[in-house]
Order: structure tokens, then C-alpha cells, then sequence
């Protein structure tokens, strides 16, 4: 099951800890439908892809991390390898996602 990372600290020691690994963080809000309705999947690929690495941030509980990164809608995924950001898209896409993971990993 994806982690919520609560904090901008433990956001940047998930993405310093992942090491070569893929990283792959769900911006989210518990208020957005579209978040609803892909949350099932998103946890279905986290177990699917165990090399990956699955992450979520609440932006309204992380705001500093949310802004950091530029959001402005959810979801919005974005990738991360070697802790430089590779790929971002918005929208609840399972589709899209998943040919985001296997094509990055």
C-alpha cells in the first residue's frame, strides 16, 4: 500500500532513500473524486510493480511539498528517478499510468 508522506522532510528522504529505483508520487486530496476513483488502482500497481516505489502526498496536509513541486490540480502524478523529477501528468488515467511505470522502471 502506497505511504502518505506527510512531511516536504520525509518527501525528499523517500525520493533520497530510492536510490536508482523509480519513484512514483500520487498528489491527492481526500475532497477529489478522480483521486477517489484511481486510488484502488494506484494501490493495485503498488503491489504489481514491487520494483517501483508508490507514494502519496494529501496536498492539503502537505502543502509545503505540494507547492514545492508546482501542483495545481489532482490527481497529478509524477515520477521521479535518482531523485530528479522525469515525467508528470495529471489526470485519473489508469491507463496512461501504468504505461508511465512500465516504460520508466
Amino acid at each position: 500500500m502506497p505511504h502518505f508522506l506527510k512531511t516536504k522532510s520525509e518527501f525528499d528522504a523517500a525520493l533520497a532513500g530510492a536510490g536508482g529505483k523509480l519513484v512514483v508520487v500520487d498528489f491527492t486530496a481526500s475532497w477529489c473524486g478522480p483521486c477517489q476513483r484511481i486510488a484502488p488502482i494506484y494501490e493495485n500497481f503498488s503491489k504489481t510493480y514491487c520494483d517501483v516505489l508508490f507514494y502519496k502526498v494529501d496536498v492539503d496536509e502537505n502543502s509545503d511539498t505540494s507547492e514545492s513541486e508546482g501542483i495545481q490540480a489532482m490527481p497529478t502524478f509524477i515520477f521521479y528517478k535518482n531523485g530528479k523529477k522525469v515525467e508528470t501528468f495529471t489526470g485519473a488515467n489508469d491507463k496512461k499510468l501504468e504505461e508511465t511505470i512500465k516504460r520508466l522502471k
